[in-house]
């Protein structure tokens, strides 16, 4: 007996076990719209007992009283779109190259392609242009569509035609000979496009809009001469310029340094780079911090031992107060370069010193208690705290070739005044930022401003004080006898580092 090609189940009308058994989608379908349609079975009671949606029952059941079994078959897929042949290009781009050679004959293949695929968004090989140009249709226009530039007498116009080509997608090349132009002219016209947009293509005067510059053959000469010390910086060339009156920024600065260390082969300042940390001495208002120490001009000629630079710095105002040159550190020498500086300003609510025993002293200790000054030290081996430091690398640049140089002790103390009135008249890195113009340490401080040139008075305030230079041990003690021992009156905060 032949075996069966379908396997033999008991008739039922139980959806759950008709659903297992239907594999197709359109049989699914219709087994579940068939008590529906053919013996009125509500739709309610139907959705409750296959577990689908009344919605999709109504809508498949309507479908079936329209269009019958076609409604359970799957939607016919859209026909295939034929593909073109890219061999065949649209007549519109057949007529665009055709028109293009009319009227610019001198356009390479390259060229028509790159301006076709601007227009057209397709880029056509090199044999379809050219077997297009030999079989293609009539040109459509036997003229020009843009006059040469001569015959344009309006200058936007000419300008905004070459702006026109080039958005087609003509070269540079192929503009200036269309146009009858030079290519220069085209490149300067895409380059105000750029730059100005429709404000570039009017006419405009050739005259420099820039004032004359500013670098003269004086101002060179001036950092020339300044650069016999090699350790002066742009900055300090600058500070020293407008000392002159000549105001050069320091980045001008640096170019004509390094043009003269080129031409003449001078030597370069050497630089150091340190991280920026937190000071722990930060004036707040005036007179609130000095700051004292003792230099080494170990770089002298003058023989019979060491030299040393004793000064006093207002914190606040970064401002040189007191400084001497003296042939010894000892406690008569600092204590003059110190009463030198209160005997003029008064008295500061802290002095901050390194720990060396000079101002430890405990006449000094004595002094500065009577005086009712706080005695600050830095931390050991952090003299970036003292900002004495500051000055005195800003002294290496400034003066110590000079000081290097000095024939005699009178030239020696000469050299130090200048450095000294060049620091508190020059303007202060510190101060560069400030919007109110202040910055020199003499407008900081808030003393007269000066106009050109220091005057004699201005010089006598800020150089060294010459009576410190004149007090040796023996004629200290008239020093030390002019301290009070009332403490000094200091006057109220006039404000706040900006």
């Amino acid at each position: 007996m032949p075996k069966r090609r379908y396997e033999h189940r008991e008739p039922t009308h139980e959806w759950s076990h008709i659903r297992p058994l239907l594999k197709d989608s359109a049989q699914i379908k219709y087994e579940l719209i068939r008590p529906v349609i053919l013996w009125g079975v509500n739709v309610k009671e139907r959705a409750a007992e296959t577990g689908e949606p009344r919605s999709t029952i109504y809508y498949q059941a309507n479908l079936f009283d329209q269009a019958g079994m076609a409604s359970l078959l799957p939607a016919e897929p859209p026909p295939p779109v034929p593909k073109l042949d890219k061999r065949t290009l649209p007549p519109p781009m057949r007529q665009a190259i055709v028109d293009l050679h009319t009227e610019y004959p001198q356009h390479r293949v390259d060229e028509i392609a790159r301006i076709l695929y601007i227009q057209f968004g397709r880029r056509p090989s090199a044999q379809t242009i050219k077997l297009t140009l030999a079989n293609g249709p009539k040109p459509s226009r036997t003229t020009r569509r843009f006059p040469p530039w001569s015959e344009i007498a309006d200058p936007r116009e000419r300008r905004l035609t070459v702006i026109k080509l080039h958005v087609e997608g003509w070269t540079s090349t192929s503009i200036a000979g269309y146009l009858g132009t030079s290519r220069q002219t085209v490149y300067t016209t895409l380059k105000r496009w750029i730059e100005e947009q429709f404000a570039g293509l009017a006419n405009k005067s050739s005259r420099p809009h820039q004032p004359a510059t500013k670098t003269t053959l004086r101002a060179m000469q001036e950092v020339k001469k300044m650069q016999i010390n090699p350790e002066l910086g742009e900055y300090r060339v600058s500070a020293a310029l407008e000392q002159l009156g000549i105001k050069l920024s320091p980045r001008t600065c640096g170019r004509i340094l390094a043009l003269n260390r080129d031409l003449y082969h001078l030597q370069m300042p050497r630089s150091s780079r340190h991280l920026k940390k937190e000071m722990p001495f930060k004036a707040e208002y005036r007179h609130h911090y000095w700051f004292v120490d003792i230099r080494y001009l170990d770089m002298h000629q003058l023989g019979e031992g060491m030299i040393y630079c004793i000064s006093i710095l207002e914190g606040y105002s970064r401002a040189i107060l007191a400084s001497a040159v003296t042939r010894r550190q000892n406690f008569e020498e600092y204590i003059a370069v110190l009463y030198a500086a209160i005997r003029k300003h008064g008295c500061p609510a802290a002095l901050v010193s390194d720990h060396g025993g000079v101002f430890r002293d405990h006449r000094a200790m004595q002094i500065y208690r009577a005086l009712g000054i706080q005695k600050e030290e830095i931390e050991k081996r952090q003299s970036w705290q003292n900002l004495i430091e500051t000055a005195f690398n800003v002294q290496r640049r400034m003066g110590d070739w000079y000081f290097e140089a000095a024939q005699s002790w009178e030239d020696l103390v000469a050299v130090h005044e200048k450095w000294v009135l060049d620091y508190n008249f020059q303007k202060h890195l510190a101060h560069e930022k400030r919007e109110d113009g202040r910055h020199s340490v003499t407008r900081r401080i808030g003393l007269p401003r000066r106009q050109g040139n220091p005057s004699k008075n201005e010089r006598q305030g800020y150089s060294s004080n010459p009576e410190a230079q004149r007090i040796t041990s023996s004629a200290s003690l008239p020093v030390l006898r002019s301290f009070d021992a009332r403490p000094c009156s200091l006057r109220a905060p006039s404000g706040t580092l900006a």
